[in-house]
């Protein structure tokens, strides 16, 4: 009966060591399953953060090529800008010029004054002609409404035959390439006069008087 139960025992010592051993080589498994899951995990995560990254970078090199197109753009229509606006100045001194001739006293009512003002008149006309080729062309002003945009009002002056804020003199010509501005019109609005608003006054003072 001893030896049958020592045997016993030898029996589920072995099987228990066996068990160990088997748990032993099994977790080895367990743990590289599960590492080659995390490693799956952080691929998929890796090419996600790749697209993201790749989508961005189309995007910007997108916004780069359309500032370069509008770069480009505005370089063709509105490369002569600064020359145009020099180019101004011609027209100013031909203006200047034709004042200066018809205020000296001894060119009055002469042959000589009115060819002159008939020159300046003719290449006046040929300059706008130029600039109105290449897309510069002169604000129309006059019995106009002050508009902030286009016009830089200089001075007041009384008229009460002009809606208030209407332009009745140019001082200077103002000019715009295409749809951008070159520089403003100079110019002079009607305002009420005085003696008109003075009027008003008086007859509200009147007819209040009356009603009293």
């Amino acid at each position: 009966m001893e030896k049958e139960e020592s045997n016993l025992n030898d029996i589920k010592q072995d099987n228990s060591e066996k068990n160990e051993v088997s748990d032993i080589q099994d977790s080895p498994k367990d743990n590289s399953n599960k590492n080659n899951e995390k490693k799956e995990l952080s691929a998929e995560e890796k090419i996600l953060e790749l697209e993201d990254k790749l989508a961005r970078t189309f995007a910007e090199m997108e916004n780069q090529r359309r500032r370069f197109e509008k770069e480009k753009e505005d370089a063709f229509e509105y490369g002569g800008y600064s020359f145009a606006k020099e180019a101004l100045n011609l027209i100013d001194n031909l203006e200047r010029s034709k004042v200066v001739l018809q205020n000296d006293e001894n060119l009055k009512d002469t042959d000589a004054l009115k060819k002159m003002l008939d020159h300046f008149d003719i290449i006046n006309k040929d300059l706008i002609s130029i600039f109105s080729k290449n897309n510069i062309k002169p604000i129309d002003s006059l019995n106009k409404k002050l508009d902030p945009n286009f016009h830089q009002a200089m001075m007041e002056i009384e008229d009460d035959s002009k809606e208030p804020g209407t332009i009745i003199n140019e001082i200077q010509k103002g000019f715009v390439i295409k749809d951008r501005l070159l520089r403003p019109s100079l110019v002079a609005v009607a305002k009420k006069s005085n003696k008109k608003d003075e009027k008003t006054e008086e007859n509200k003072e009147k007819n209040k008087l009356n009603n009293d």
